[in-house]
Formats: structure tokens, sequence, C-alpha cells
């Protein structure tokens, strides 16, 4: 089994070979936690909750070490603080909390270590240090910048010339500033603003060297995989590599970039600034179940933009409706001990090829309803399952899935006791040969959404 990614930094796919297989190294930006977490942002913690997943599977869960980052100091926090009329410690306490729950709902596993910028202000500070004392960083008017120029080897990654990165780019024009390009380290706090005590005063640190600290101080000055959204390469990228690979004697910090593409409302990108989104618990509150939102997030390659809408919502959890279907009469708690296909290793271990594992499980389910004997159904459904708990998907018992109310579309719908009453109530009709209630009942169900299916062992239901 061998794992390819699209390496960013190369611009092609790359065998995956890790520094030290005991210590597997992946980080991932996390969120900055002044709102809540749109459907944008969910789509990257879904797609390197996959990575971690297969690497876990191909080195061992002891052996994978995963880092996502929680940004909770930043200008933007500290403004939602001022508007809400509340502290920035209990807003960002607040919407970190209501981040994990969400990604929790996708089914995401959680990561190894989840940092917060401010338990590292110091290793921040000492990293700044290191950088005005080789000559790659200034201070001037309280702020610390890192001088652009200095670095030869700075747009690596977004593979640009150094004219044309300044020209696209958002370049605030400052009096401290030696060279437009030059980005902030460091920069004062005022005594109304949150502030910690540095060689350059009090202040606070820049966005970009909180992941590069961050990084370092739990992975190591040089790690193998750093992920995030196509947005971050230039500039939060490009200057997480030049701050590290400065201070850090060379050594480019990252072997494989891995970026996914953006989400799309309408063909344009999802974004709070364009105010076209929608967020993962709006979602959840409109009924469509983590599970569905995720296996919507994973429906495009990772690397390609992906249109989400109630329309594809509802084909996707039609889709887990089918996939719950054939694994219906397996056990819960059935003894794995089939292995996963090989060829379903060579879809997902190139390059996190999801859509096409999506199409490897419809055909597993089609051959699941082709089984010609009891035992080999049970083989290619336990397949079915442990290849689907590499997707985060298909890991709860069918029925709770079937049977769950809340869905999209069944809000409103009968809970499970007066189901099972109404479907007591039928039994009593049948064995009375009253077949014309016992048939009103059954459309009375379906009319609410219900729909059942009668087998040797009695009656099952589900959820339309």
């Amino acid at each position: 089994m061998e794992l390819r990614l699209f390496n960013t930094l190369k611009r092609q796919k790359q065998q995956f070979f890790p520094i030290d297989p005991q210590r597997v190294r992946l980080y991932c930006c996390g969120p900055t936690v002044y709102d809540r977490a749109h459907v944008g942002n969910a789509r990257p913690v879904v797609v390197f909750d996959v990575l971690f997943r297969l690497l876990r599977h191909f080195y061992g869960s002891q052996h994978v070490i995963y880092v996502r980052n929680i940004t909770d100091i930043d200008d933007r926090i500290i403004e939602a603080a001022h508007n809400n009329n509340e502290s920035i410690t209990a807003l960002t306490a607040r919407t970190a909390r209501a981040y994990q729950l969400d990604m929790a709902a996708l089914g995401t596993l959680p990561p190894t270590h989840e940092p917060r910028a401010t338990e590292y202000i110091q290793p921040m500070v000492d990293m700044i240090m290191g950088l005005v004392d080789k000559g790659f960083a200034y201070e001037n008017q309280g702020h610390v910048l890192f001088h652009v120029p200095a670095d030869p080897d700075y747009g690596c990654l977004s593979k640009r010339p150094f004219e044309e990165m300044i020209a696209g780019a958002r370049v605030e024009i400052a009096p401290y500033k030696k060279h437009p390009a030059d980005f902030v380290l460091w920069k004062p706090s005022s005594q109304e603003q949150p502030g910690w005590d540095s060689p350059w005063g009090r202040g606070r640190p820049g966005w970009h060297i909180e992941c590069s600290a961050m990084a370092g101080a739990l992975l190591g000055e040089v790690f193998d995989i750093h992920g995030g959204g196509l947005d971050l390469i230039f500039p939060h990228h490009e200057n997480e590599i030049a701050q590290s690979r400065c201070a850090h004697h060379g050594h480019a910090p990252v072997r494989y970039w891995i970026h996914n593409g953006f989400v799309q409302v309408n063909s344009e990108k999802m974004s709070k600034s364009k105010g076209n989104f929608f967020t993962v618990r709006q979602l959840l509150d409109q009924g469509y179940a983590g599970e569905t939102i995720r296996l919507n997030l994973l429906a495009a390659h990772y690397r390609q933009p992906l249109d989400i809408s109630s329309a594809s919502l509802q084909d996707s959890k039609q889709q887990l409706d089918k996939f719950y279907l054939s694994l219906q009469d397996v056990p819960y708690n059935t003894p794995v001990n089939a292995q996963i296909p090989a060829e379903f290793f060579e879809i997902i271990g190139d390059d996190l090829n999801t859509p096409l594992a999506i199409t490897w499980i419809h055909d597993q389910v089609n051959a699941i309803h082709k089984a010609k004997d009891s035992a080999q159904k049970l083989l290619l459904q336990v397949q079915l399952k442990q290849a689907a708990s590499l997707l985060g998907i298909l890991q709860q018992s069918p029925a709770n899935w079937l049977q769950q109310i809340g869905q999209a579309g069944n809000v409103n719908s009968l809970d499970a006791d007066a189901i099972e009453r109404f479907i007591q109530e039928r039994r009593q009709a049948r064995l009375a040969k009253d077949f014309k209630k016992a048939d009103h009942i059954r459309q009375h169900l379906e009319n609410k959404g219900i729909i059942l299916e009668d087998n040797p062992a009695g009656t099952r239901w589900r959820r339309i």
C-alpha cells in the first residue's frame, strides 16, 4: 500500500515517505475563534480528518501526531468581543467550544494536540528574538517585522515572482516598514487591548508567527505535512516557511504542503466577508445530519471547488440511506475480521480520491445485494464498514441512522414510540385479518415519512 499526495511545494503528486514512521507529524491551520464556523471552514477539517485516519491505518494510531491550532488572539477577536460587550476570554472559550462540538458532529476525530496561540506566547517571542538576532527581522515603533528581501527563497510555495506577489497582496503601507512586503511578527497593544511583555514592549503576536511557533514546539523544526485551504498559500503559508526556515538554520520546515479547494455557493467562494455563507450549526439545526454534511464535503476531490446546496445535501442523505440499508442485517457489534480490499486503498491512497472512493462504496453496495449466500454477503458488508471507516462514515448502527428523527425533511415526523404503537396496532389488525385497517396504518405512516418493511423476523421501519 502506498500513499501519494499532491505537494503544493513541488506542484505534483509524490509518494509519501515520513521522516520517521514511528512519529508521523501533521499540522493543519485551525480556526480563529470569533464566530461560528461556516461550511467552508469545515472542509479542511473533514479533508484532513480523512488523511489523519489513513495515516493512522498505515502507521498505527500511536505513531501519528496531528496538531490543529486555535487562534485565540487576533484583531477580529478583539473587535467581536467589543461589539458583543463581552470579554475576549469569554468569547474565545464559547466559540472554541462551539467549533469543537460542530466538528465532532461531522464525525471528525479530535486532533492529538489542539494548542491555543495564547499558550505559546513565549515560544513566539523566542522565535522573533532569533530572527532579529540573525538579521531577518527588525523593530521599529514597537513593531517587529520580518524583512522579506532578506530571504532570497521567499515565494518558493506560491511560485510567483516577488513583484507579482506584492502587487496581488493586500499590502499594508506603514511608516514603520522598510519594505512594503515586510510582515508583522509583533505589534504593540494599547491598555485596552490584550498584550504580553516582550523585549519590544507590551504587545501581541502577528498571525503568521503563531503557527510557526506552535508547530515547531509540538512537531519539531522539520515535520511531514502541513495542510490548509488554498487561500492560505499566500501570504500565510509563504510567510510561515520564510520565518521558520530563517529561524531554523535554513531548514525547510515542511516536506509536503497540502491544500484544499474552496466551498462555493453559486460558483462563488463562500466567505464571511461576502455574506454568502451558512454555518455548520445552521445546517444541523435545519435537520441535516452531520454525516450527511460530511459526505457532501467529500463528494468532490479535495483540491477541486465544491458547490454545496440543499439539493446536494439531500443527495448525500439519500446515498447514506442506500448505504445503511445494505448493512441493515449486520449486527452492530459484528466482529471485524475482514481486510479492506486493496483496490480501495489504491483509490483513497491516490491523493485522497474520495469521489472515486464513494463510487467504490456504491459498487460494494450493489455487490451486497447480488451476493448469492449469507457468508459472502456478510464478508462484503464487513469490508464495506471497514473501508467506510477511513472516510468517517457508516460507523453507527443502520437502525440508528434510518430511524433517527431530525433529518432534513422529517423534522416533524413521529417519534419512535408512536411508530412502534402503530406497528403493533397494524400487527393486531393483520392477525384479525382486517387488512383494510392494516393497509390504512401503513399508508398513514408512509404519509408521515415512515416506511415499513416486513420480514420473517417481524417489521422494520425507517424514515424516508
